[in-house]
């Protein structure tokens, strides 16, 4: 089941929880719906609302400042749309864009999205060096934007207008 998008009491992403968190956020007086799914419900045998997409806090929450999102694989694979950077395929593996034998990080602008083929086919060289230039050049995504995104493109395309990111 996909996951429900958390905003704050003043509509800023906090992160993302199970649909099943968010009903009980809800049903807590915690929260309330601020787009649902159009045809999911949730039933029981006292209640009948519809599946909450994203929610909003009643309360607003006070989080401390984080500058970076932190870095993983399937952060990688979703901030890329699980496209090969390489060719445009779907992708399934991270590639290094300077290879870790080479000094190469795991970081955001390091790493891109990869096809297996294209990943093994420039093996241990740069994309230069394999000849392979990349279709768009890796970026580090804000932490709200990575929330978002991790919604999943399908997900993400539903949203209002007022939660658009700039980078996608």
């Amino acid at each position: 089941m996909r996951d429900t998008l958390v905003l704050n009491a003043s509509f800023e992403p906090l992160s993302t929880v199970t649909l099943n968190r968010a009903v009980v956020l809800v049903l807590q007086d915690k929260a309330v719906v601020e787009q649902s799914h159009p045809e999911l419900r949730m039933r029981g045998a006292a209640v009948d609302i519809p599946a909450p997409r994203v929610i909003r806090l009643c309360r607003y929450v006070r989080v401390p400042f984080r500058r970076q999102a932190p870095w993983s694989r399937r952060g990688v694979l979703v901030r890329d749309r699980h496209r090969c950077a390489y060719c445009g395929r779907r992708a399934t593996t991270v590639d290094h864009v300077v290879p870790r034998s080479r000094g190469g990080q795991d970081t955001w602008l390091n790493t891109v999205a990869s096809c297996a083929e294209d990943n093994h086919r420039k093996a241990d060289r740069t994309p230069e060096q394999a000849g392979m230039p990349l279709l768009r050049e890796p970026f580090e995504p804000t932490p709200a934007d990575a929330m978002l995104l991790a919604l999943g493109a399908d997900e993400f395309a539903a949203l209002p207008d007022w939660l658009a990111l700039d980078a996608a």
